[in-house]
């Protein structure tokens, strides 16, 4: 089986894809009879590029294609959706957490027109998922999203096919991994402006970090799984959000003195019919499984109907993690798994 891949961005994670997909043909090939062509690739930066026949993976690496490339135009993002002969949509553009939009809207036309669609974007998740769910199994296609939390840790893959019957009634954990090297960072000497500053000199966190230190990261993750695991139906703004601009060194070294640790604690439960949904600072002790995570490890907790409590950890993650859980995804869609 041959699927043939759209590309909707081209950032860290799509170019580790590419680098993936060669390092793992000869595997997928013999334990999945599978290969990947890659016949459209839309950036912002250097055009679209459209090739049915295939494009070359340098090439697409290189990026150069001002011989080749239509221009960056939404009109032409369609077409190449359309035209670009792809059975498989690959959702890998900047994340809009107020409405998931336009990539909730590219998701929605692959599917209408027979293919299986992929993302890694948090936003269609949180604002699409229902919708896109119905209408991908009304299609008989796959909408998949496994690097949308915990990179390529198989979280979702996990609940969907391992955990049958199983109702989540809460979940707990850290699930930023920016504010946890952060503060990671202050618990070595390092102020919080220092800590910004080295996350973001190693390409951790953004020029603009607010998307993870005052919260709003996490609590897309929460909305993802909230939605996704609990069957809840929420958006960034229900979340009760607090972020880690106001934890000082003082308090850091206060709770080192009481053997306690400051995380960016997301947590969902269902208390009376309603969910509650939080992300905000809190001292773990030291025999919490949250207290042992440095840099950029991130762990969640389960607790479930079945299995009392599922305790999951990531250890470092980096974009080529993420795009495992984009290449896990291809490997499922293709084998119907979903």
């Amino acid at each position: 089986m041959e699927l043939k891949l759209c590309f909707m961005g081209l950032g860290s994670v799509g170019r580790e894809l590419i680098k993936l997909i060669d390092r793992k043909r000869d595997d997928v090939q013999a334990q999945y009879d599978l290969s990947f062509k890659i016949v459209g690739i839309a950036t912002g930066r250097h055009g679209i590029l459209v090739d049915p026949d295939g494009i070359d993976h340098s090439y697409a690496l290189n990026g150069d294609w001002a011989d080749r490339a239509w221009a960056s135009t939404e009109e032409n993002r369609i077409k190449m959706i359309r035209e670009c002969g792809a059975n498989v949509l690959v959702e890998m553009s900047p994340i809009n957490r107020e409405t998931g939009r336009p990539a909730l809207d590219y998701l929605e036309l692959a599917l209408n027109l027979g293919m299986h669609a992929i993302s890694a974007n948090k936003g269609p998740v949180v604002h699409g998922y229902r919708h896109l769910s119905a209408l991908a199994k009304k299609q008989n296609k796959a909408f998949l999203f496994e690097a949308t939390v915990m990179d390529g840790f198989p979280l979702l893959n996990l609940y969907r096919e391992c955990l049958p019957a199983t109702r989540v009634l809460s979940f707990r954990g850290v699930l930023n991994s920016t504010t946890n090297l952060i503060l990671t960072l202050m618990e070595e000497g390092r102020t919080f402006d220092e800590a910004v500053q080295h996350a973001q000199e190693i390409g951790i966190a953004e020029t603009d970090p607010g998307n993870d230190i005052d919260g709003w990261d996490a609590a897309v993750k929460v909305c993802v799984l909230s939605n996704v695991l609990m069957g809840a139906d929420i958006r960034p703004q229900d979340v009760n959000r607090t972020g880690i601009r106001a934890i000082t060194l003082e308090q850091i070294k206060q709770a080192q003195l009481a053997r306690r640790k400051w995380r960016l604690v997301c947590t969902a439960e269902w208390v009376e019919g309603q969910l509650m949904a939080k992300v905000a600072p809190e001292e773990v002790p030291a025999n919490d499984p949250l207290f042992r995570l440095y840099g950029t490890t991130s762990a969640i907790q389960l607790k479930t109907d079945t299995l009392n409590q599922l305790t999951l950890l990531e250890t470092a993650p980096t974009p080529a993690q993420t795009a495992f859980g984009v290449l896990a995804d291809l490997i499922a869609a293709a084998r119907g798994h979903y």
